[in-house]
Parts: C-alpha cells; sequence; structure tokens
C-alpha cells in the first residue's frame, strides 16, 4: 500500500478512514483487472469504512470488489449500506453468496438483505441455510416492513423460572447456537410467554443455587411484533429501553429489538420526514435519474398549480399594478415572509406530530400560541417594513398598506402552519409531503390578496 494511501487511512487530512483519493485507487485497480491491488487496498478496512467505499463505486465495481475480498470480506457491510446499493447487490451477488451472508448477519440485517428479491431466488437462498437459520428468517419475512417483527432479531435466550443461576450459566457455556452478543435473558413459562427478564450484570453477582425466577425483572416492556417501528421507537425513548423482548398476538416470545435497530429507525425515520417536508420521497444519492424524477415530479406539479392560482389572484388587480409599479416591487417582500413563517410553525408540528407530542389533548392551546406568535411576529416586521417602504419611496400610506398586509400574512402563515398538518393527520395522511406546498399556497394567496387588495382600496 503506497504512502499516500496509509496515510489517508491514518486519518491525517481529517476526513476520516475513507477519503476521496482511496476510492479512486480502487476503482482504477479493479478496471485494469488488478484484484489483488484492489484487494490490499480494501482489506484492512472497517465494515461502515468499507460500506463506504463500496457505496462510491460503480455498480459493476461493487460486485467485483466484494467478490474479490473472497472470504475476507466482512458481511456487516450489508447492514452498513443504503438500502438501494443493498438491493442492487442482493440481484448481482450469486445466491450462494447471499446464503452465506444471510447466516452470518443477525436475523433483521438478513431479512432485508434478501426481502426485495423474487420469490425464486429467495427460495433457493433459504434451502441452501440450516433449519434453525431459516426458520427464523422466514418468521421474520412473514411480518410486514417498517414493523417491529421485521426490525427484531429472533437469536435470543429464554429459560425457565425454576432453573438456578449456576444452570443459566453453564447453559450459556455448553450451547452453540446462542447469540454472539446479548446483555439479557428472557424468563419464560412453557408456552414461551415472557414473566420476565435478567440482566446479565445481575446474574454472574448472584449466588448459583438462587432460582432465576427469584431475581428476574418482572417489569418488562413487551413489544407487539406487528406494532409500528416508530411506535417501537417511541417507546425506546420515552422508557429508556436498552432492549425490548417481541411477542406475537398470543403474547409467545418471538424475538428481541435491541438500542442499536432503534436508533437506526430513529435517524431513518428523521431522514424520511426531513425528505417528505422539502417533497423529495424516500430518495437517496444512489437512486437512477429517472427514480429520482419520479420522486419529485409530482408535488413539483402540485405546487405549479398552488403557484398559477396565486398568479390568477394577482391578475384581478393588474390595473392597481400599472398605476403604482412600486406594488410590484414589494409583492414579493409579502409572499417571501409569510411563506418562510409558515415553513417554520409548519416544520415544528410536523415534526411533534411525528414524535406524538402533538395530539388532541395539546392541540388548542398549541394553536393558540402559534397564532399569536405570528400577531407578535406581524407586529415587528410590520413595523420594520413600514420604515423601510417609507424611507424607499416616501409614502407613509403605502407603509401602512403593507404594514397590514404583512399582519394579516403572517397570522394567516401562523395558522396554516399547524392546521394543515393537523388536518391531514387528523384524516390519516402523511403531513410531510403535501404541508409544504399548501402552507405556501395560502399564504401567496393571502399575502397577494391582503396588500393588493389594500392598495386598491387605499392608495389608488
Amino acid at each position: 500500500m503506497s504512502a499516500e494511501v496509509e496515510q489517508d487511512l491514518n486519518g491525517d487530512n481529517g476526513l476520516g478512514p475513507v477519503t476521496a483519493d482511496l476510492v479512486p485507487l480502487i476503482a482504477a485497480a479493479i478496471q485494469e483487472g488488478d484484484l489483488d491491488q484492489a484487494r490490499t487496498l480494501a482489506g484492512d478496512l472497517k465494515a461502515p469504512d468499507l460500506a463506504e467505499v463500496v457505496e462510491l463505486l460503480s455498480p459493476d465495481a461493487r460486485v467485483a470488489l466484494i467478490l474479490a475480498l473472497g472470504p475476507a470480506f466482512d458481511f456487516e457491510v450489508f447492514s452498513e449500506l443504503d438500502e438501494t446499493v443493498r438491493d442492487q447487490l442482493s440481484e448481482a451477488l450469486p445466491n450462494e453468496f447471499l446464503a452465506r451472508a444471510a447466516t452470518e448477519l443477525d436475523t433483521d440485517d438478513a431479512a432485508y438483505l434478501i426481502e426485495n428479491l423474487d420469490a425464486t431466488d429467495r427460495k433457493e437462498i433459504l434451502d441452501q441455510l440450516p433449519t434453525s437459520d431459516r426458520e427464523a428468517l422466514e418468521r421474520n419475512l412473514e411480518y410486514p416492513e417498517e414493523t417491529a417483527g421485521r426490525l427484531m432479531q429472533s437469536d435470543f435466550v429464554a429459560v425457565a423460572p425454576f432453573w438456578t443461576v449456576g444452570q443459566v450459566i453453564d447453559h450459556m457455556r455448553e450451547t452453540d447456537d446462542l447469540p454472539e452478543q446479548f446483555t439479557e435473558i428472557f424468563v419464560v413459562d412453557p408456552t414461551f410467554r415472557v414473566l420476565g427478564s435478567i440482566e446479565l450484570s445481575r446474574l454472574l453477582r448472584t449466588q448459583r443455587a438462587v432460582p432465576v425466577g427469584e431475581i428476574m425483572n418482572e417489569d418488562r416492556h413487551l413489544v407487539l411484533a406487528s406494532a409500528d417501528q416508530e411506535e417501537v421507537a417511541r417507546q425506546f425513548d420515552r422508557y429508556g429501553l436498552m432492549s425490548a423482548p417481541v411477542v406475537d398476538a398470543d403474547k409467545r416470545l418471538v424475538g428481541v429489538v435491541t438500542v442499536d435497530d432503534v436508533v437506526d429507525v430513529i435517524k431513518d425515520e428523521a431522514e424520511e420526514d426531513m425528505k417528505a417536508l422539502a417533497g423529495v420521497g424516500d430518495e437517496t444519492l444512489a437512486d437512477s435519474v429517472l427514480a429520482t424524477v419520479k420522486s419529485r415530479v409530482p408535488w413539483l406539479v402540485v405546487n405549479l398549480g398552488t403557484a398559477v392560482l396565486g398568479s390568477l389572484v394577482i391578475q384581478q388587480f393588474d390595473a392597481t399594478i400599472e398605476q403604482m409599479v412600486a406594488l410590484a416591487i414589494l409583492m414579493p417582500v409579502v409572499a417571501s415572509l409569510g411563506g418562510n413563517a409558515g415553513t417554520q410553525t409548519m416544520t415544528v408540528t410536523v415534526r411533534a406530530l411525528a414524535t406524538s407530542k402533538l395530539g388532541r389533548v395539546n392541540a388548542p392551546r398549541v394553536v393558540s400560541r402559534e397564532a399569536l406568535v405570528g400577531l407578535v411576529n406581524g407586529v415587528v416586521l410590520s413595523t420594520i417594513l413600514a420604515a423601510v417602504v417609507f424611507l424607499w419611496f416616501g409614502s407613509g400610506k403605502l407603509g401602512a398598506v403593507i404594514a397590514a398586509a404583512m399582519m394579516v400574512n403572517l397570522f394567516a402563515a401562523a395558522l396554516a402552519g399547524i392546521l394543515i398538518p393537523l388536518a391531514m393527520s387528523r384524516m390519516d395522511l402523511d403531513p410531510a409531503p403535501a404541508s409544504g406546498v399548501f402552507v405556501t399556497f395560502v399564504t401567496d394567496v393571502v399575502g397577494f390578496f391582503a396588500f393588493l387588495g389594500l392598495a386598491a382600496a387605499l392608495l389608488v
């Protein structure tokens, strides 16, 4: 490995282990057919860093690098990849390779790897797995996407309440098919219903002869396998959970959700909300041009329609604008400030709805607060703008008109920013993607109508 690459890998340039120099070197080596060099360059990278390299390579180079690494490839890379890249690799890599990956990965990560394959390929992969791994993965795939059942790991340790601490410790030492990492043991009855749990730290501090039923924590927070993963994440956040047993409709233990999986959910949901507010859908940098266009065009078309409606409002006052050119100069100020104010309120509202912090109980109070904030903001900004307009155009009446329009529009923006997302949520619609378009429409129409209407009545 060259000195320059070694320096990059040591993080001397501040960019971390994966740098802009490493990816072109690997890509060039693959293009020249020098797979040994590619293997040398990528062989020492940790899973998150290798995943970043894989994402930055072309689709064909990704497959070539993974196959070149062979046994040295860390299958944990699949759990770090962007969904679009992971799906592309699932389609391109041999089924035998995917089967080996499925046996090494946690059940939830293995499910993500093969869930979008066609039925024939998925069956071929499942048939190559050991019976226990296949059954666990098939059970995971039975649950809908974005539920606790799909998020959970099917590997866990469960014991009977009459077992002693010594028996549990011996069981963990002698059994081969236990999870590689776990922090607690679940206590279940003969029907596999959860009675409680024991943290490993408490287990190891207890005498061997003590039955686990006497030291278990009975206050366990159960998660239904059919529960939405966002709701699971909220429960982890609310109760400070590190893990939670997942049960089926009959309350039988089927898996466990851990905090590292929940962190990924929180991150993904936050990104999804942020993208939805901008009307870009669930797209990534790895998506094709066609997929990106399909994601963005629908709301742009809606936005075009609302913009045309706003222009129709302006058209009703074309004679007024012709008589006073200053109105055309100042119109964008009213619309722009109203749109920004509405976006502020809408962003806070959508996030509060997503985290279940805004509902029927506190909605009236929050709506009243936002309306008052809109009025206060209107007074402050209208005062400043009136002074600017007076100094600019020398007209006190024009300043008063735009100040009044500004107050009306900021008040309307505050109400639209909270009432539109609330209304959409009440109708069981996602408020994130659509709210921005309609809030902007309201602020444009109200702003133009208030400003031009007052100008037509008082100035012309």
